[in-house]
């Protein structure tokens, strides 16, 4: 942390502390309870109130009074703002960072505080915990569904271990949805924008009995790609889904139950990449493509959004998410009894053009990935003593099966990838790493007769055009000693004068299965004592034991493996060759050819188990200052249990000196986290709050996704460090007007004694995490002026400030894919009545058009080449909403 960040720090606390006095929400206060999810919120009286209610802490209390760092976002706000769905809760929480990479299912990433958990494996869980009114949803990809309509959205930050549990080591996100309602009434909303974009949805709930209302939610939303392919008329990065969500809810004064069912579905393909850098192999790729008539890589900016795609391959995701829950709230005496039980069913079909290129060398095709949950969550709590101490006990079990088809094959353009790389690189001259000659392997060029190689050799005619010599046949020809041992006719002779048994089309990955059974337990009590009217202590303890089962299946089956692979005295006699002549050669002829993550080497079924129990706990001192200014002191332990990663190519492999393929080579350990925060709560007026907390986060273990030069692999960070600063306010001047903002300078980076030496982290020692922006500012503004006795103006403006950012990194340090400082701009005008139920609005996301890559990668087998998922440019349209 700089001396420039902390000075503009305190620059921002002064000038917030100095604004007018306004108001925090439009959420009227109500008394503290102890059910765990309370109902919807009234309406804020004349449109004042300083205080929105959360259940941070497992009770419904005024968000200014409990001892956390939260954000909390009320449906008002979620609506003037365009949020969908939780990853447009950036625009208003600075700590939140969200980016998607290889799949909007399977490869979202959230992280809270510089930490999160980034890649599209899915035995490789996140650091954010995301409950949807209350159930678990235990992958981010499983969350970011469209949202029916919402009451709030809390985002907690910092390790949420003790009442959350699993998979909270750097915070949570709770949804909390619109409640059926005992009066009639619903809504239908419509939009229209560019891309041919367009959602309908809309609502329906009331009374069934005196007790028992229902509800019930849907919609279809639909939008074309913005990333298109140069070789066809094809887009990618578009919307095509679908939801329908029914509630039940009884409700008397001493029990209520809540049981929700919903169904969701998307068929879209996504996601598009454009390349950002081009590296050596790119010229191959070109000749390969521009051979067949299509451009390989397309060399224009990225901000022009435009790729090159394989014939025949797309980026195809289909999703199908449904579930039931049911929430019962029970007083016993003077107690509270909550339940809450699910059941959670995930599925994802993929096709993927892995190579992303217009070149058809490999592709995933028939991906699938499903994931079943079933989870119980009780509690049971009240207040004893007078009050003195509020007191809360429960248990949470997880039942999970997460079963993976993986399917990466070789395209038809395979072969010859590999032996235009080799045969360019063998071409350069010895100081270079070459021979001084084209060479090939695989015969995808024409391939001499040895005499004319010899004759070519000794000064006479050259080979005929479009003629390219076995690597093998120099060899010969140019090795007195071969000659002798093997003479013409002989079997040594035929091999080394014949291509390698080439892969063929389709090969590769033939359905490699994984499956990973998961139990896991906690036991915890979460206590407040209040030792005076003005001090209260939080102690609480969590006990975690978790349970994972693998069971694997690698069925590979590339042709060329089975020359690095077999016993076949030739073929040794031919790998030692190589090896002799070049290591490096050799290595890289066995990467493009038999890959790890195809390789047949690892064929078999492999099973491993792994158990681990862990205390997380939190202690805090709250001290009330005054009704309107509260300081607090935390220390919170999280957890994040170990697992493994769904990949053969995590395997070792014999060839290039490893012990070969083990079980454990998938397994990667548990994660751990020490936070410790000091902060400040201020409501000087119902028109202005001010927040402000310090954090410091020393995390043991962190789990991280590293691509490895070929294949990405999870490694345990022994030491890691994430400490900053966060700063909100709420301003509410005139009841018309509401200013909201938020700053966030964070540092956060492995720490400078970790021994990266030899590893895919060398030289990320100290430096801040990857996408991580060390400053991010953010401020939304809402004015609705009055037009007539009924109808309002609404003018809404919102915008997220990011510093630059390294995305991506080589092995020396230096940013190959990153982000200048951006700021994303949203708006919308319109009019609206009091009450909301009838509005017209004309919005517009990405006002300024501005370009930054969501995130990046090194692609495989490309050395140099960087590939960057851009973020869609401006999207506007017009939305209309009727409501009785």
């Amino acid at each position: 942390m700089t001396k420039f960040d902390l000075l503009g720090a305190t620059a921002l606390s002064v000038c917030i502390a100095a604004a007018p006095v306004h108001a925090q929400t439009t959420e009227t206060p109500v008394a503290p309870a102890t059910v765990a999810a309370p109902a919807a919120q009234p309406d804020a009286e004349e449109g004042w109130g300083n205080d929105i209610i959360v259940t941070a802490n497992r009770r419904a209390e005024p968000i200014q009074d409990v001892p956390i760092a939260v954000t909390a976002v009320n449906a008002q706000l979620l609506d003037d703002a365009g949020v969908r769905d939780i990853r447009g809760l950036e625009q208003l929480a600075p700590s939140l960072q969200t980016t998607t990479g290889q799949s909007s299912a399977v490869s979202t990433s959230l992280s809270i505080r510089g930490v999160g958990t980034a890649g599209d494996n899915p035995g490789f869980e996140p650091a954010v915990g995301v409950f949807i009114d209350g159930v678990f949803r235990s992958r981010a990809g499983i969350a970011i569904a469209e949202l029916p309509e919402v009451e709030r959205i809390e985002v907690l930050r910092g390790p949420q271990g003790t009442l959350f549990g699993r998979n909270t080591s750097a915070g949570a996100l709770s949804v909390f949805t619109a409640q059926p309602k005992f009066d009639l009434g619903g809504y239908v909303e419509g939009e229209y924008g560019n891309f041919n974009a367009y959602e309908i949805k809309g609502a329906l709930t009331g009374p069934v009995a005196e007790s028992l209302a229902l509800r019930v939610d849907g919609g279809y939303r639909k939008r074309d790609g913005y990333i298109d392919d140069v070789n066809s008329d094809r887009s990618f990065n578009d919307i095509n889904r679908w939801y329908v969500r029914g509630q039940a809810l009884y409700d008397t004064s001493t029990f209520s139950f809540r049981l929700i069912g919903d169904y969701y579905k998307t068929d879209e393909q996504c996601c598009g990449v454009v390349s950002g850098t081009r590296g050596s192999t790119a010229a191959a790729i070109q000749a390969i493509a521009a051979g067949q008539g299509r451009t390989g890589i397309y060399t224009g900016s990225p901000s022009e959004r435009r790729m090159a795609a394989s014939p025949g391959r797309d980026y195809g995701e289909a999703v199908r998410d449904w579930g039931v829950s049911g929430e019962i709230n029970a007083d016993v005496g003077d107690f509270k009894l909550t339940s809450i039980s699910a059941y959670r069913d995930f599925r994802v079909l993929r096709n993927q053009d892995i190579d992303y290129s217009g070149i058809d060398r490999a592709y995933r095709e028939g991906y699938r990935s499903a994931l079943r949950d079933i989870t119980q969550e009780v509690r049971f709590q009240g207040q004893l003593f007078d009050g003195k101490v509020d007191f809360l006990v429960g248990a949470f079990y997880l039942n999970e099966k997460l079963q993976l088809r993986d399917t990466v094959r070789l395209g038809n353009d395979a072969n010859r990838y590999v032996d235009t790389l080799l045969a360019g690189a063998l071409a350069a001259p010895p100081s270079a790493g070459g021979i001084g000659r084209q060479a090939q392997f695989y015969g995808s060029f024409n391939v001499p007769t040895f005499t004319q190689l010899v004759t070519a050799l000794r000064g006479g005619p050259a080979l005929p055009a479009g003629t390219v010599p076995l690597f093998g046949q120099l060899l010969y020809a140019q090795s007195a000693a071969l000659q002798q041992a093997a003479p013409p006719g002989s079997a040594l002779f035929n091999y080394l004068n014949t291509p390698l048994t080439p892969n063929q089309p389709g090969q590769g990955n033939n359905n490699d299965e994984f499956q990973v059974d998961t139990n896991a337990f906690a036991l915890f009590t979460h206590n407040i004592i209040n030792v005076s009217d003005k001090l209260s202590v939080t102690l609480g303890l969590r006990y975690n034991y978790e349970r994972k089962e693998l069971a694997a299946s690698i069925n590979s089956n590339p042709a060329a493996c089975n020359f690095f692979l077999g016993t076949d005295a030739n073929a040794v006699t031919y790998r030692n060759l190589i090896r002799q002549a070049s290591p490096a050669l050799f290595q890289n002829l066995f990467l493009l050819s038999c890959n790890p993550a195809i390789s047949s080497e690892f064929n078999g079924n492999y099973t491993h188990d792994r158990s681990e129990s862990r205390l997380t706990g939190t202690a805090k001192l709250a001290y009330k200052f005054t009704s309107d200014v509260l300081g607090y002191a935390s220390y919170d332990r999280g957890f994040k249990s170990g697992g493994y990663n769904l990949d053969q190519a995590s395997f070792n492999t014999r060839v290039l000196g490893g012990d070969g393929a083990q079980a454990t080579d998938l397994e990667f350990g548990a994660e751990t986290v020490d936070s410790y925060e000091l902060g400040l709560k201020t409501s000087l007026s119902r028109q202005f709050s001010f927040n402000a907390a310090l954090f410091y986060q020393k995390f043991k273990g962190l789990q991280s996704l590293i691509f490895a030069g070929n294949s990405f692999v999870v490694q345990n960070v022994p030491k890691s460090t994430a400490k900053g600063i966060e700063l909100e306010s709420v301003i509410q001047p005139i009841r018309a007007l509401n200013f909201r903002l938020g700053y966030t300078l964070l540092d956060a980076a492995y720490d400078a004694s970790n021994d990266f030496t030899g590893t895919p982290l060398q030289n990320q020692n100290g430096r801040q995490f990857l996408n991580q922006p060390r400053n991010v500012f953010t401020v939304a503004a809402t004015w609705t002026p009055r037009l007539t006795s009924t109808l309002n103006a609404l003018f809404h403006v919102d915008m997220r400030y990011n510093s630059d950012v390294s995305i991506v990194r080589d092995g020396t340090g230096t940013t190959t894919v990153g982000n200048d400082a951006y700021p994303l701009l949203n708006g919308k005008i319109g009019v609206a009545t009091d009450d909301r139920r009838i509005s017209a609005e004309f919005f517009v996301e990405n006002i300024t058009n501005q370009y930054y890559n969501i995130s990046g990668f090194a692609i495989p087998e490309q050395t140099g080449t960087y590939g960057v998922y851009p973020a869609m440019p401006r999207f506007y349209g017009v939305r209309a909403r009727f409501g009785f």
